[in-house]
């Protein structure tokens, strides 16, 4: 048995938007008792990420670390085509990810007491992202 939905997230720019509930609701909805939820970002720019829930100062950390990293307007490169933070969005998705697995038992995704999922938006402009869930098992 499978289901598949598009989920469109808004984003307002560079942030991280919690897709946990949502997600959660549409694996209940699947009706899959034990098997898997597989996430896909349709974006280049934008990342999927399993993070701590309860301090919201942990996703602040990323975006500190990210930024000295993956620093917008650098002159080391040349794709800006869309702006300082064209080519630095590629790369934080490169580095965080466009895809997450998680496991199902009894109609739930079985995930740990502090996690969350979130979608990353590396781009400093607000944009509607479109994340693929799908769900199989039985």
């Amino acid at each position: 048995m499978w289901f598949r939905k598009t989920m469109i997230v808004p984003t307002s720019g560079r942030s991280t938007v919690s897709i946990t509930e949502e997600v959660a609701a549409l694996v209940h909805q699947s009706g899959v008792g034990a098997g898997l939820c597989h996430l896909f970002n349709q974006h280049t720019s934008a990342s999927l990420v399993l993070s701590e829930n309860a301090d919201p100062a942990v996703r602040r950390d990323f975006e500190t670390f990210l930024a000295a990293t993956v620093p917008d307007g650098s002159t080391r490169y040349s794709h800006d085509q869309e702006g300082d933070d064209d080519m630095p969005a590629h790369i934080r998705t490169l580095l965080t990810g466009s895809d997450l697995t998680i496991p199902i038992d009894h109609n739930r995704m079985m995930l740990g007491t502090w996690q969350g999922i979130y979608l990353y938006e590396h781009r400093t402009a607000a944009h509607r992202r479109s994340v693929v869930v799908t769900v199989f098992g039985n």
